[in-house]
């Protein structure tokens, strides 16, 4: 289960404290789907890298399986988030020396060698339609090939919790959709708690779960 409770964020600046997140708190479970929308620089962004243990919140918990990720050391708050959250961002962020296999196998290379994790990633490769692009490097495919990519690259570790920023967010409307049915077919097949931040209204309606971020407070939208 992830757990959000009382997160809140705030920077400093040459002005005085500036606010971002006020007590927000929501919980999801295993095969749970949920969107967040919001107005830009509602702060949707800095809540995922809240929950993503990318940063710490200044105040408030995030507990994933029971397991406060700020409570670790760097080096295991580092294997946390190896292991425990599949990120997926706007950019898709593959490396363009790598191969499509060598980038979905990149998360397994952090840790001790994994004899099955070849087999796993050829078939997210397939799953996500681009079996006969496993050799390809990213220069030799489209934008929503790319972000393909990107999701099997998410899943390699089977993770509990995937959090996506803007998934589609670079792509036009046919590539959109196809990613968008891709995430959440992917996310039923393993089970995981899947939370995106989108402006993509279609997608955040095909959510189990969907939320609005504004005025530093997230509130339940009806279903």
């Amino acid at each position: 289960m992830l757990h959000v409770n009382k997160l809140s964020k705030q920077y400093p600046t040459p002005h005085g404290t500036l606010s971002i997140l006020s007590e927000v708190s929501f919980s999801l479970e295993r095969g749970d789907s949920a969107s967040i929308v919001g107005p830009s620089g509602s702060g949707k962004s800095t809540l995922l890298y809240l929950i993503g243990a990318l940063e710490p919140p200044t105040g408030g918990t995030v507990t994933l399986d029971g397991q406060d990720p700020f409570d670790l050391t760097e080096r295991e708050l580092a294997a946390f988030r190896n292991t425990k959250i599949g990120f997926v961002f706007q950019d898709h962020l593959l490396l363009p020396q790598c191969t499509v296999l060598e980038n979905v196998l990149i998360p397994t290379l952090v840790n001790e060698p994994d004899s099955r994790a070849t087999d796993r990633a050829v078939d997210l490769i397939e799953q996500v339609g681009l079996k006969a692009r496993l050799d390809h490097r990213p220069a030799e495919l489209s934008g929503g090939e790319r972000q393909r990519v990107a999701l099997a690259r998410a899943l390699i570790r089977q993770p509990p919790l995937v959090l996506c920023d803007e998934p589609t967010g670079n792509l036009d409307g046919d590539s959109a959709e196809v990613v968008s049915s891709l995430l959440l077919e992917l996310h039923q097949r393993q089970k995981t708690i899947l939370l995106v931040v989108t402006h993509n209204l279609t997608l955040a309606d095909r959510c189990g779960l969907r939320y609005r971020l504004n005025n530093q407070h997230l509130d339940a939208l009806e279903s």
